[in-house]
């Protein structure tokens, strides 16, 4: 039997009194596709970037296609045909490419002609091998973002990459693009390419992988062929305990209408009559299709694209919403999808994002009152039970749960009467979805009137007291959450008609 591809043999890495890896061990051989799953913060980062050179491992050895390799670096990994995909691929927006790919393959000369039939002609043939229907004189920035990862895949190809990273490749991708991504890791298969797949997505490891290893704290609880185990066993092996109700029960009736929008519409977002209510209490379900409007009904309920038509009322009193400033100060809050982007400042410390929507209230003078600051963040590090080193601690060196935890403290601590969630869980893994889910419940237990949007299907119909299904910028009906099922969810998001409890 051949040698495989990779062999990682007892990997060890800390950072200061930090032990990040505790003795990993992991195998890829050639034409596998190999997952890797854990929590955020079990070390699958640390781990991949002990593969692709960017940090030294403590100890243990590495062996790629049989031999071992001594102080891995980025550039002796990308001779050795070691490269990675990731969610945002890294090509310059305003090249083509054609260009994008040659960067990646042509060797650095001031005094080199560039042949340019050659550099298409090129970029052509690694396009068709992936599958890709793309004119390599086409900017990147063209490009949607599943063209853009097989830009990036045909680039390291070209390489002559055998050892493929993908880092939660879906995470932008519409159900159609990620069949296509599917396809093409398929094909890479045949070809015997071997892939490491890291996702949350856990039906996607079934899909795709042959095997499954998890991290759990920094050390490997298991390796298993995909055939051979079941999902509770993934989840019991990721969070080192039985997770029985991602999606609690109810804990609240809902009371009095906090929040009615009625025929609301903003021509520049292609919103348009919009109306429902939303309950003290309750926990309010916005499903819908990629580019349904939903993001952007949100955004118009927090003031940054205004509605220019309809009415909105909070407890009873007709409101208008003209920018963020006045939605914070009528008591709505708002965590964007994009929470390493709009959520939270990375380079921030806990405390200083915690407090950042009511500065003006905890510093009403020209004096910071940092005392303030952090006794107001460490009661929501207590409440929310936020994993970090200290209120001090920059959010970025936090796991995407802990930061997603954050961006919730950021508009708790500002009082809201309505929330809203735009993709509450995206991204983090199945143990701190469910200790989200749980903090939303106790929210609404609380009186908080909750807006969630959701693309993740399971999510809505489990947590939603009521579901707003959206299509073409409307919302065309309104489910029970209670008796609504996926199909009945996907009938209204589609336009197809399906027998439904309406409300």
């Amino acid at each position: 039997m051949s040698a495989p591809l990779l062999q990682l043999n007892s990997i060890t890495k800390s950072f200061d009194a930090v032990r990040a890896l505790k003795g990993v061990s992991f195998s890829l051989n050639a034409g596998e596709v190999h997952a890797l799953l854990g929590e955020n913060g079990a070390g699958k980062s640390t781990l991949i970037k002990v593969i692709t050179g960017a940090h030294q491992s403590n100890t243990g050895t590495i062996e790629i296609n049989g031999k071992t390799v001594e102080k891995l670096t980025p550039a002796s990994a990308h001779k050795l045909g070691v490269a990675a995909i990731y969610q945002q691929p890294a090509l310059f927006p305003d090249l083509s490419a054609a260009e994008n790919i040659a960067l990646g393959l042509e060797p650095p000369s001031a005094l080199r002609g560039i042949d340019w039939s050659q550099r298409r002609a090129q970029a052509r043939e690694l396009l068709k091998r992936v599958g890709a229907d793309i004119d390599p004189g086409t900017e990147v920035r063209e490009l949607s973002m599943p063209q853009q990862q097989l830009v990036e895949i045909a680039r390291s190809l070209g390489k002559g990459a055998r050892i493929l990273i993908m880092d939660e490749p879906t995470a932008s991708l519409t159900q159609k693009e990620v069949e296509l991504l599917f396809g093409v890791i398929r094909q890479l298969r045949k070809d015997g390419v071997g892939i490491i797949y890291i996702s949350h997505r856990l039906e996607e490891i079934f899909a795709v992988a042959d095997r499954v290893t998890v991290l759990r704290d920094g050390e490997s609880v298991g390796t298993h062929p995909v055939s051979e185990i079941d999902k509770a066993k993934l989840i019991r092996l990721m969070v080192g305990r039985e997770v029985a109700a991602i999606y609690p029960p109810s804990q609240s009736v809902p009371g009095a209408v906090v929040l009615a929008l009625s025929k609301i519409g903003c021509a520049q977002s292609q919103v348009h009559d919009v109306s429902f209510e939303v309950r003290a209490g309750e926990v309010f379900g916005l499903a819908g299709l990629v580019g349904a409007g939903r993001t952007e009904l949100a955004r118009i309920l927090f003031g940054i694209t205004p509605a220019d038509s309809g009415t909105i009322q909070l407890n009873g009193k007709t409101i208008t919403i003209q920018s963020p400033q006045s939605a914070i100060d009528d008591g709505i809050g708002y965590v964007p999808e994009d929470r390493r982007r709009h959520g939270v400042i990375l380079e921030m410390s806990v405390a200083a994002n915690t407090t950042m929507s009511i500065h003006r209230r905890i510093f009403p003078g020209t004096w910071l009152r940092s005392g303030a600051e952090r006794e107001l963040a460490q009661k929501y590090i207590r409440d929310l039970a936020i994993k970090t080193f200290s209120d001090e601690s920059h959010v970025n060196t936090l796991s995407g749960g802990n930061q997603q935890k954050v961006a919730l403290a950021r508009w708790l601590a500002s009082g809201p009467k309505v929330l809203i969630l735009d993709e509450p869980t995206q991204g983090v893994d199945v143990g701190a979805k469910s200790e989200i889910h749980k903090l939303i419940r106790n929210l609404a237990a609380q009186g908080l009137a909750v807006i969630m949007i959701s693309s993740d299907l399971p999510e809505i119909l489990g947590m939603s007291d009521r579901i707003g299904i959206m299509r073409a910028g409307t919302i065309t009906s309104i489910l029970d959450g209670k008796t609504a099922d996926a199909g009945t969810v996907m009938a209204a998001a589609l336009g197809q008609t399906r027998p439904a409890t309406a409300l």
